[in-house]
């Protein structure tokens, strides 16, 4: 899908979209669990439903409701000996079955994108070798066969949380305790934060002492109700049009929330008052946003930029190759990027998503400042499907092109 989007102001109020990190881990420990839980809030993004999907393939019994999930838990055992897991391209979705696979102890397959099978699997497979566990990387999936044993796992902290994560989800069902220590410097700490909140909702422990998670084994996942709470990390985008001469007032967030994104509100002041340096080690979701807005307003410098590239695309990389098609200088380091004070122009020729969300929906706010066209643009729908109907209800001018169908997004003085 092409979308061109028209130089345009955002005006208006909008809901923010449930938070995609939560609606994760909420789907995982309600299959997990003793019974019917009922999750609302829900949003049917490419990533959610590759959960929803897995989910199902473990045995539990998944009711899709408007905005709401309705799931009967396996009581943290399956019934199957192998499962199929049918991933697309949801990084979070792939790392988190695989603790849980391992710790059922069943023969399971990984199917993804070439993309998402691409990407490192290292901790795991350090682990399997280690605990004599076949980890295997076939043509078109990964093969993981083998019951984990309760032990203290030694994880770098600098490395995605979502390890972190699939061992917290998987620990729990084992026969007896584990530990799992992280070594310094831990980055994303916050995702870490937000499967322990997961967890405690279900009844679930997980102690943090320092740098250590202990987990209690022969755990039980007690059925609940939840309401899955704002996302942060889309909210930036919608936020972000408030600096550009919008206003934009958006509801459904928890300003109590652990979500590390958070932070982006603060990195945005930064980036209005001038000359700053940000550090992305721990939010490498907001990079591509941040670049945008950096471009837009007075440049900036940003460190701990190597984790982009481990991302639905190699974000940096792609970022500035996209922001030179406006103008906009950057300096490219290993560990470092300066987006440089330019003139923003449109650009001379259409920009390209590289299939990712993040960066798609960053160009998006960029054009409604120059006007132009995004290929690949039908990437959001991997985590904010209604990105683009959003934006034409705040009055953002825009064309969406699918084939040969050209569906008008509305767009000057639509009704809020």
């Amino acid at each position: 899908m092409n979308v061109t989007i028209h130089a345009s102001t955002a005006k208006g109020a909008i809901k923010a979209q449930p938070s995609k990190s939560m609606a994760h881990r909420s789907i995982i420990c309600a299959l997990l669990s003793d019974g019917v839980c009922r999750i609302d809030n829900i949003a049917l993004s490419e990533d959610i439903l590759a959960t929803i999907d897995c989910a199902g393939a473990l045995g539990a019994k998944v009711e899709v409701l408007p905005e709401s999930l309705i799931i009967t838990g396996i009581s943290g055992r399956c019934a199957h000996t192998e499962a199929d897991f049918p991933c697309r391209e949801s990084g979070s979705t792939m790392r988190f079955f695989m603790g849980i696979a391992m710790a059922l102890g069943i023969r399971a397959r990984f199917y993804g994108s070439e993309t998402l099978l691409g990407r490192p699997f290292g901790i795991y497979e350090e682990i399997c070798r280690k605990q004599q566990i076949r980890f295997e990387r076939k043509a078109d999936h990964i093969l993981v066969d083998g019951r984990l044993q309760p032990a203290c796992f030694e994880i770098p902290g600098n490395i995605s949380s979502q390890f972190v994560s699939g061992f917290l989800f998987g620990l729990p069902l084992l026969t007896a305790d584990s530990c799992i220590r992280l070594k310094p410097p831990v980055e994303s700490r916050s995702y870490i934060d937000l499967t322990l909140q997961a967890l405690s909702a279900f009844d679930v422990k997980a102690d943090p002492d320092g740098n250590d998670l202990m987990i209690p084994g022969k755990q039980t996942y007690r059925h609940m109700d939840l309401t899955v709470e704002g996302d942060y990390s889309n909210a930036a985008f919608l936020d972000a049009f408030n600096l550009l001469g919008g206003k934009v007032s958006i509801s459904g967030l928890d300003d109590d929330s652990r979500q590390g994104d958070r932070v982006y509100r603060k990195h945005f002041e930064s980036l209005q008052k001038g000359c700053t340096t940000i550090d992305l080690s721990d939010c490498p979701d907001l990079g591509p946003i941040l670049f945008t807005m950096a471009a837009l307003l007075h440049g900036g410098d940003f460190i701990g930029t190597k984790r982009l590239q481990m991302k639905e695309s190699d974000r940096g990389r792609v970022m500035c190759e996209e922001l030179a098609k406006c103008g906009v200088k950057t300096v490219m380091e290993e560990n470092r990027i300066r987006i440089l004070p330019s003139e923003v122009k449109k650009p001379d020729e259409p920009l390209l998503s590289h299939n990712d969300h993040r960066i798609a929906m960053s160009l998006a706010v960029l054009l409604t400042k120059t006007g132009g066209t995004i290929r690949e643009a039908q990437a959001v729908s991997k985590s904010y499907p209604d990105f683009f109907t959003d934006l034409g209800r705040l009055g953002i001018g825009l064309k969406m092109e699918t084939n040969s169908e050209v569906l008008k997004g509305l767009h000057d003085g639509m009704d809020q």
